[in-house]
């Protein structure tokens, strides 16, 4: 049976009472949300922090304000998936995060996990997730106590690749996160919470605290979210495709799109270029298949998770295909449900 290892628990009643404890131990200190991932890591001495810093007793940060038409929406960071999955007014333009929180482990894990903990979900590695002593026999890895990244093992960067649900799905979405800090506030687009490094994958400080995620007015938008695993429920993505469009009323016509890459680096991919492909034409096949080919070229997984890597970058084309005939309207449901099952005949 592995164990978790001796730390302090704070219970913090207010934001400002956990910006101070953050502020004063630094690295040391970790915040507790659900807990669905930083636990298990904690057994497998993967993160080991001195002190964990609950969250569940701050109120403010499980609001939920949903607003497509004018406000736009404001979530707390300690809202659950499965508050969101059971939602509602998650739906139209916000349809993207209803479906990647849905999708998310299994109905346990979802009671307990949250937004902000999904959002911050530590990188993952064939190589790093698994327990001490498999580790230690072979002389650990760079993102944890070693000095070399055996998925390459001439760079010089950790390759751990991302593998939060939420998160390209927010970023399909323009989402911004404020973190806040003993010494203030920022606000930044989700997208900038990330970075190309699977060690040191993002750029929350150690002494701030996710608050909040927030999406402007998605009045006429849609959104979609398509994930790839080997089981039809509980595992990881090994592969994910958000994609969300401002669509003309009458002609169809794509005004804005964003597609979002999950699961094929180190941080979500954003497909800037099959997105623009799509403004100011309708979604007929053509633009579609140009859309999902360049969508592709951007997706260069490497052997670090399940599956093929190479088969894994030849299906991010067909996720987009999929992604975007959902947009247009077509019935993908049957797709949708044999999609992972199909792949593994």
């Amino acid at each position: 049976m592995m164990r978790l290892p001796l730390f302090e628990f704070r219970a913090p009643r207010s934001l400002d009472e956990a910006v101070r404890i953050l502020d004063g131990q630094g690295a040391d200190a970790m915040p507790l949300a659900g807990g669905t991932d930083l636990l298990p890591n904690m057994k497998r001495r993967q993160q080991v922090p001195k002190t964990l810093m609950s969250l569940r007793y701050i109120e403010e940060l499980s609001h939920v304000h949903v607003e497509e038409s004018t406000a736009g929406s404001r979530l707390g960071a300690c809202v659950t998936l499965s508050e969101i999955t059971a939602d509602a007014r998650f739906r139209k333009g916000l349809t993207a995060l209803a479906q990647a929180a849905s999708f998310v482990a299994t109905p346990h894990i979802r009671n307990m996990a949250t937004l902000g903990g999904n959002l911050c979900l530590d990188t993952r590695c064939n190589y790093y997730d698994q327990n001490y002593e498999w580790r230690k026999a072979i002389n650990f890895c760079l993102k944890k106590d070693g000095d070399t990244c055996w998925v390459a093992p001439g760079s010089a960067k950790c390759m751990a690749v991302s593998s939060t649900d939420t998160a390209p799905a927010l970023v399909a979405l323009g989402a911004r996160v404020r973190l806040m800090s003993r010494s203030g506030e920022r606000e930044i687009l989700l997208s900038e919470l990330y970075q190309a490094d699977g060690q040191h994958y993002l750029t929350r400080r150690p002494n701030e605290i996710l608050v909040e995620v927030m999406v402007d007015s998605l009045h006429g938008w849609k959104s979609t979210y398509w994930k790839l695993r080997r089981r039809g429920s509980f595992d990881f993505p090994v592969l994910s495709v958000a994609v969300a469009a401002r669509i003309a009323d009458g002609g169809g016509v794509v005004e804005k799109a964003r597609i979002v890459i999950g699961s094929a680096a180190s941080r979500p991919l954003i497909a800037e270029e099959a997105a623009k492909s799509l403004i100011g034409h309708a979604l007929r096949a053509d633009a579609i298949v140009q859309a999902a080919t360049l969508a592709g070229r951007i997706a260069k997984p490497l052997d670090n998770t399940d599956f093929d890597m190479s088969w894994r970058k030849k299906v991010t084309a067909e996720l987009v295909t999929y992604a975007l005939r959902e947009l247009r309207g077509e019935d993908v449901s049957k797709e949708r449900e044999s999609f992972t099952h199909a792949h593994l005949v």
